[in-house]
């Protein structure tokens, strides 16, 4: 007895049923294997894009952020006792700084609005460029105050290797739009540059022409007339940031018509050797004017007015206080107050009451 085969039913289209060029949709139906097999070649293009993605971002923020830092645009708080100052020559007059408090006061309410400029250095410190008075303050309000916040300052930090002639720049075009910078204090850097053989500007004409590059050529000139006097007066002035532009341009002029007048002046000035900055001008004043109607140089007679210690002290006002200032021929008063909004009459008559008060 033979066994019969089982056949299966399989159904089978028609050829005549097919379209050409179409498959049986069953022949598109894969197993769970292939499909997962898809999915997951699909998801590792997709995330070879994303990384793809994240890389090119992160190149390109790093090289923004190297760009960044070449220009000295990056940021950040850096101890205050790592910054010296040790590169540049400050063309700021030596002294304590009469406005600091004010800026202090700024910086205690609002915070500093405007970061120093350094730049790095091998061994780990910042060389200041911009901001001496922004520094002082801080460690003036670090001492005042013992207050962590000011044991680091805000910075703009440029790589080391620049140039020095560009440092140079970076602070005087900063300092040029101040108000209180004096043309002597612009010579006095002009001549410490030329005389820096490391800056390879001998000349201080060259000097003045790279350092105030920025600045007007009548600006430059006067830079340059008061560099030569202060040159011939050197060992005399002893306040030469005091000394007006006008009269000092006057003063060196005459000096290159009469060879002379620079031993007069010197004789002049030696002879009172406590002046105070008022009176120094004054003495400079009256060899380019001629004091009353006296030959060029000989001021109202000094010797026959001895000259008295200048005195500061401060009065209590019912709005506050009143800081004096009084020397020989000259007395400052400074307030708060408006002065000139003050009725003409009654201020004439204060002050004729303050005379009588002296007489008595």
């Amino acid at each position: 007895m033979s066994r019969k085969r089982r056949m299966f039913d399989i159904d089978i289209p028609e050829m005549n049923e097919m379209e050409v060029g179409k498959t049986p949709d069953r022949a598109l139906r894969r197993g769970p294997m292939a499909s997962a097999i898809s999915e997951n070649a699909s998801s590792l293009r997709d995330r070879k894009e994303a990384e793809e993605g994240i890389r090119a971002e992160n190149d390109r923020l790093a090289q923004e952020f190297v760009r960044l830092k070449r220009d000295g645009l990056v940021t950040d708080r850096i101890p205050l006792d790592s910054v010296v100052t040790d590169m540049l020559l400050r063309d700021r007059k030596p002294g304590a700084d009469e406005e600091l408090d004010e800026l202090k006061l700024s910086i205690r309410e609002i915070g500093l609005s405007n970061p120093i400029r350094v730049e790095a250095r091998p061994d780990g410190r910042y060389e200041l460029i911009q901001g001496m008075r922004r520094l002082l303050a801080f460690r003036s309000l670090l001492e005042d105050t013992g207050d962590a916040a000011f044991a680091s300052i805000p910075a703009g930090i440029v790589p080391a290797g620049g140039k020095l002639e560009t440092s140079y720049r970076r602070m005087v075009d900063e300092n040029l739009v101040r108000k209180d910078i004096s043309f002597a204090e612009m010579a006095a850097l002009a001549r410490a540059y030329a005389a820096d053989p490391v800056n390879e500007c001998p000349e201080v004409s060259d000097a003045v022409a790279v350092l105030f590059k920025s600045a007007t050529y009548t600006k430059r000139s006067y830079i340059r007339a008061f560099a030569e006097l202060l040159m011939r007066l050197d060992k005399v002035l002893a306040h030469p940031q005091a000394i007006p532009r006008n009269l000092g341009v006057d003063l060196k002029r005459m000096m290159d018509r009469d060879e002379t007048l620079v031993a007069r002046v010197a004789t002049a000035l030696r002879a009172e050797p406590d002046r105070d900055s008022a009176r120094e001008v004054e003495i400079l004043r009256g060899f380019t004017e001629g004091a009353g109607g006296l030959p060029t140089g000989k001021t109202a007679p000094a010797a026959a007015r001895p000259r008295k210690a200048k005195t500061t002290f401060q009065v209590s006002t019912g709005a506050g206080v009143a800081r004096c200032n009084a020397s020989h021929g000259r007395l400052e008063l400074q307030d708060d107050r408006d002065f000139s909004a003050i009725d003409r009459a009654r201020l004439q008559q204060a002050i004729a009451a303050f005379y009588a008060a002296l007489e008595t």
